[in-house]
């Protein structure tokens, strides 16, 4: 009898250890399967816990072999994949707005607005910058097509200006930490010269595997202006400040012709 009863609690140990063991490795199967990435350390938690209490229990005929090694479980994924919610219609503005004559919009974004924000953000803000501005020549598109005016045009120009600033943000940021890195301002270093026309350019420096004294290549460039150049140099000025000349006056008797037309109307400032 007391052989019978040993054996008897043991195979019931045994059982009960093994259903322990299956009620675990199914709930090891619904994390892998369910639970995101993000989650996978505090599973990660509960599992040894659950391991070091099963490791305790000396009457367990079976091992851990049925788990894999917790490490395994940082790797699981979740699949993600981006939600259709209104297709092509996204290139349109909302249905409320059509065929309303104004539509409110905010003001655009300031550089100093931009300077709070963190890259991510940035980055963020960018393509929906991009994707309002896809919409907007969509709208405008549709308008002329349907020769009738754009509602709030000035949207357009937000846009536009606030993606200029927020490239200017950016370009601020990478020349700082260019600047910390390598101490020099641009992304690829270079000077100021003047081809054999006159010209001023920025030469961008290059890597060569020779030097340059023995570079036929670079010796053929001529970073120099020959001196009868000189005289075509000053005809050049001449005729771009000449021309800019001409087309101030002619702005300026457009506006007064439009002035004797429209007495109400606002000269711009010049």
């Amino acid at each position: 009898m007391p052989g019978n009863v040993g054996r008897t609690s043991g195979k019931m140990a045994a059982s009960s250890s093994a259903g322990r063991v299956l009620t675990l490795c199914k709930q090891f199967q619904n994390i892998c399967r369910l639970s995101p990435a993000v989650n996978a350390p505090k599973y990660t938690a509960i599992l040894s816990k659950y391991q070091s209490h099963l490791s305790r229990e000396k009457s367990a005929p079976l091992a851990l072999s049925w788990f894999r090694p917790i490490s395994s479980v940082s790797q699981c994924r979740a699949l993600h994949t981006s939600i259709s919610r209104r297709g092509l219609d996204e290139f349109f503005d909302l249905p409320e707005n059509w065929g309303e004559s104004a539509v409110k919009s905010g003001a655009p974004w300031t550089a100093k607005q931009l300077r709070t924000k963190s890259n991510e953000d940035l980055h963020s803000l960018w393509y929906v910058l991009l994707k309002e501005k896809n919409m907007l020549l969509t709208m405008e598109q549709e308008a002329k097509r349907q020769r009738v005016q754009m509602p709030s045009p000035e949207r357009l120009r937000k846009v536009e200006r606030s993606m200029i600033r927020l490239e200017t943000v950016v370009n601020e940021r990478e020349t700082a930490l260019r600047l910390l890195q390598t101490g020099q301002e641009k992304g690829r270093p270079g000077a100021w010269r003047r081809n054999l026309f006159g010209y001023t350019y920025w030469y961008r420096f290059k890597e060569y595997a020779i030097p340059w004294y023995m570079n036929t290549r670079y010796k053929r460039k001529a970073f120099y202006t020959p001196k009868f150049v000189e005289p075509h140099i000053r005809l050049r000025i001449e005729r771009y400040l000449r021309d800019r000349a001409r087309k101030a006056s002619f702005k300026r008797q457009s506006l007064a012709k439009l002035k004797e037309t429209f007495p109400l109307m606002k000269v711009p400032a010049s």
